[in-house]
């Protein structure tokens, strides 16, 4: 079980942040953006760098940044 936790711990996040509004985007785009946890200019977002999170940002990259 210790080795679980340990991954866990190890698992690496990446910050994400709004550059550009969703207002004359498609409603997928929109959604997309919503369900990174952004939504307004701007706004940073953390979250697992997971492959769902990078195809996420894979469809939108012209309204979000990766931060380092």
């Amino acid at each position: 079980m210790s080795a679980a936790k340990a991954k866990s711990a190890d698992s690496k996040t990446i910050r994400i942040q709004q550059v550009r509004s969703g207002i004359a985007c498609p409603r997928e785009m929109r959604e997309t953006l919503r369900a990174l946890g952004l939504g307004k200019m701007h706004r940073i977002a953390e979250r697992k760098d997971t492959p769902e999170v990078r195809g996420m940002i894979a469809k939108i990259p012209h309204l979000v940044r990766i931060v380092e």
